[in-house]
């Protein structure tokens, strides 16, 4: 692949380099940062070596141990505004919360470089968070540019399961007049890799490249200590509708816009202050001739080809974590099975032959619940389960649950955005 030899890639920002994050204090009294340092003892397996009080022009230090690794951590106070890109709609404020956040312009930032295991030490970070100051409006995600609301912070906080790999980044859009979309990630460096982009997508195919670049977004953090290079490896990552499979590699921008000559956004002009860096090009395989020969096509190949159930894969590593996730708050189904209102939906394992992967995952809707068990009828005909059809119906318990939906009539409450319903 030729490339613009006045292109190349800039070195790391600091932000991508590490993890950053900013807490926002409840107040900005003189005493608000009493006993931070000494709460972060409370937090299960800490290992505190070595702690350095704040200076006013010297940031404070932990040094710690935590399952097996060494980490430092940095934390000191710097003034902030957020930028309304920051506000995602994934996660839920009330107008309330949204007017605190927007009227302090002070935090306290927590910077800390990750292992080989993101989502274990996302995770840490946000605890560190929610234990320094339990009584944080909010948090910023400097390092993937956005705003995480107070009890998605407790959440976590609290939670023995990990967050999860979509937690650890966002997914931008950027639009011209004409409809054409560049989407790239934010937060993907700091945890060893690149970041990802789509080139010339549009208005009307942007949601299945959101949910390809998603996919393999959340493969290579689940890929990170392997001896994986997504510039020079592949990834099956799904199947489109009519099952031709979906198979990903992909490209430094750098070389990737010799491709792409006549693209409005995401083009020479947009990287000369930002998305120069360590960021790639999505790119496909058609056939194992094209991927032997290491001939890629453009995304933008499959645009006819969607339809209406492409499907993307999920590992075992993150099935569990999901099947972990939905077993520790499932109370909140029972308690919200109570409001006939809403409708409620349970992704159950179904047995099937070892040669399509020893279970079929596939939704239920809840009706009946009898103390640790509860009935619930098959909502879908099965792809690969024989011995059980759409509206069937039977009893399970709470071991047979992978995941949940509860369909208020405001949200679609799951495991990963519960803390709406919290008090």
């Amino acid at each position: 692949m030729l490339f613009d030899k006045g292109l190349k890639e800039e070195k790391l920002k600091y932000w991508e380099e590490k993890s950053f994050m900013l807490v926002i204090p409840s107040d900005n009294k003189s005493n608000y940062l009493d006993g931070i340092f000494d709460r972060v003892n409370d937090i299960d397996g800490i290992d505190v070596i070595y702690t350095k009080p704040i200076d006013l022009n010297k940031p404070g230090i932990i040094n710690f141990n935590y399952d097996g690794s060494k980490y430092e951590m940095e934390v000191y106070i710097s003034k902030f505004s957020i930028p309304k890109t920051y506000i995602s709609k994934k996660y839920y404020f009330t107008d309330e919360e949204l007017k605190k956040i927007e009227s302090v312009g002070e935090a306290v930032t927590l910077s800390m470089k990750f292992h080989n295991n993101p989502k274990k030490d996302y995770s840490l970070q946000v605890k560190f968070a929610y234990t320094m100051f339990p009584d944080l409006i909010g948090l910023i995600d400097e390092s993937a540019e956005k705003v995480l609301p107070f009890k998605w912070v407790k959440m976590v906080a609290e939670s023995d399961v990990m967050v999860s790999p979509s937690d650890l980044y966002t997914v931008q859009a950027i639009y011209d007049e004409k409809g054409e979309v560049w989407l790239h990630t934010h937060g993907l460096n700091r945890c060893g890799i690149t970041e990802l982009e789509i080139l010339n997508s549009s208005n009307v195919n942007y949601n299945n490249h959101y949910h390809l670049i998603s996919s393999y977004a959340n493969f290579l953090i689940d890929k990170v200590g392997d001896k994986y290079n997504p510039r020079e490896d592949y990834a099956y990552i799904g199947v489109l509708s009519d099952r031709t499979p979906i198979v990903v590699t992909c490209r430094s921008w750098v070389n990737a816009l010799s491709l792409y000559k006549k693209i409005k956004v995401g083009n020479k002009r947009d990287r000369e202050k930002d998305h120069n860096g360590f960021s790639s090009v999505i790119f496909i395989y058609k056939s194992e001739a094209d991927l032997k020969k290491n001939k890629v096509s453009k995304v933008n190949i499959y645009d006819n080809l969607w339809g209406d159930n492409p499907i993307f894969f999920v590992n075992n590593l993150e099935t569990e974590r999901m099947r972990k996730a939905a077993r520790e708050s499932f109370s909140y189904v029972l308690e919200a099975f109570e409001n006939k209102d809403n409708h409620i939906l349970i992704k159950i394992g179904i047995p099937v032959p070892k040669e399509y992967g020893n279970f079929e995952y596939i939704w239920f809707e809840l009706l009946e619940v009898d103390n640790d068990k509860f009935k619930c009828s098959l909502t879908q005909e099965p792809y690969n389960a024989k011995d059980i059809h759409e509206g069937d119906t039977n009893w399970y318990t709470l071991n047979d649950v992978t995941d949940w939906i509860i369909y208020t009539k405001d949200n679609a409450i799951t495991p990963s955005n519960v803390y709406i319903l919290m008090k």
